[in-house]
């Protein structure tokens, strides 16, 4: 990707955990541009991703005590520990922010922390949505019995924010598309697929494939990520045994059957051998912004079934990365089951298309993330001159 003349910007980015923008701020910075990183991250974990110490700003004094509500106790008074997490964050980001021209914020936290902003400094507001609109996502939510659902608080502020925000960032066509009857936000979107760290998750070497042939799902099990409607499709599928790794949330785990696995969560990079060692990558979410899992199975060389809920048709950025993609309706668990039974006979028959070259690698990774986005933010600036 050509790199233009670039304006040099000074970026705040406030989030509360890691999230993408931790790596959003680590790419910025690498181009050039001045970046402070507000969050509870703690320096060293935040330097083992690679962000530098001159960008990290330590959120972590002030909101300790609602983040060790958050670990410890997190059933206790839920719409309150999100509160009190909010207004923490906020205070915290207001009392530390430095001047800036750009404020990059995660929806729904941060909204006086981006007016004070907008007010102090003259900030862009630039806000981080990974999920679907949030009155799409709650309509989703609400079919679902026993799903987790949002606040009302949570639903305000993030309406709020799209109001508020001068650009709204997005990682797939489909959250970008759930926008479209709010048409004010969505004449303020940016759409952006998040990157992967290809050293993290390198291409594997070209494999027969087991048998039985090997599913993977990493994530949550959960009725937001279709788990139940993944059972019901593998079992449909004579010849391949799904694993998953992850934790288990609102859905239980068919471990009485052979042909399910359960691992629990890794750190990320354990989670490259099993996608080493696997045939087949399925995401079957109902609702989910941009399934990250999915670049990471990509950029492993595993072939890929997804919902059209996932961002996953949003990574075709090359031809031998669409060969290995194929998307399906959520909820339709015959498309999914179909879409499994013929990478199984693919597999075995030999018809595996030609792993994806280091070129078409690059246009996964975070630098090429953050390089769209550095452009974006540019042509923005220097159109404000």
């Amino acid at each position: 990707m050509k790199e233009p003349a670039m304006k040099r910007l000074r970026i705040a980015i406030a989030t509360a955990g890691r999230f993408h923008v931790l790596d959003l701020a680590r790419e910025l910075h690498a181009l050039g541009h001045l970046v402070h990183f507000y969050s509870y991250v703690p320096r060293g974990r935040a330097r083992a991703f690679g962000l530098p110490d001159e960008c990290h700003v330590s959120l972590l004094p002030f909101a300790l005590p609602a983040v060790v509500w958050q670990l410890r106790m997190p059933r206790l008074l839920p719409p309150l520990r999100e509160a009190s997490l909010y207004k923490l964050l906020n205070y915290a980001t207001i009392l530390r922010l430095q001047p800036c021209d750009i404020f990059i914020c995660m929806s729904g936290i941060y909204l006086e922390a981006a007016r004070f902003a907008k007010q102090r400094y003259g900030a862009r507001i630039w806000l981080e949505r990974g999920s679907r609109h949030i009155l799409s996502q709650a309509e989703i939510l609400a079919a679902l019995p026993g799903a987790e659902q949002p606040s009302r608080h949570a639903v305000q502020r993030e309406l709020a924010g799209y109001r508020l925000a001068d650009r709204i960032a997005v990682p797939s066509g489909q959250v970008a598309e759930s926008f479209r009857a709010d048409k004010a936000a969505h004449s303020k979107l940016f759409l952006n697929p998040y990157g992967v760290d290809l050293d993290m998750f390198p291409l594997r070497t070209r494999k027969s494939p087991g048998d039985p042939v090997s599913v993977l799902y990493v994530g949550t099990w959960s009725l937001q990520k279709g788990c139940d409607l993944l059972v019901k499709a593998i079992v449909q599928v004579p010849g391949v045994r799904l694993t998953h790794v992850g934790t288990i949330g609102d859905v239980s785990f068919p471990d009485n059957s052979d042909q399910f696995v359960h691992v629990d969560a890794v750190n990320q990079p354990a989670v490259r051998h099993f996608y080493a060692g696997a045939d087949i990558f399925v995401l079957a979410s109902r609702q989910d912004g941009f399934g990250m899992v999915l670049s990471q199975a990509l950029a492993s060389g595993l072939p890929i079934i997804c919902t059209d809920r996932t961002g996953g048709a949003d990574l075709a950025h090359a031809k031998s990365l669409a060969a290995r993609i194929v998307v399906v309706p959520a909820g339709d668990v015959s498309a999914l089951a179909n879409a499994i039974a013929a990478w199984r006979d693919r597999l075995r028959l030999g018809e595996m298309p030609p792993l994806p070259s280091e070129d078409d690698r690059k246009t996964l990774s975070w630098r090429a993330y953050g390089l769209r986005y550095s452009n974006e933010l540019t042509r923005l600036a220097l159109g404000a001159r």
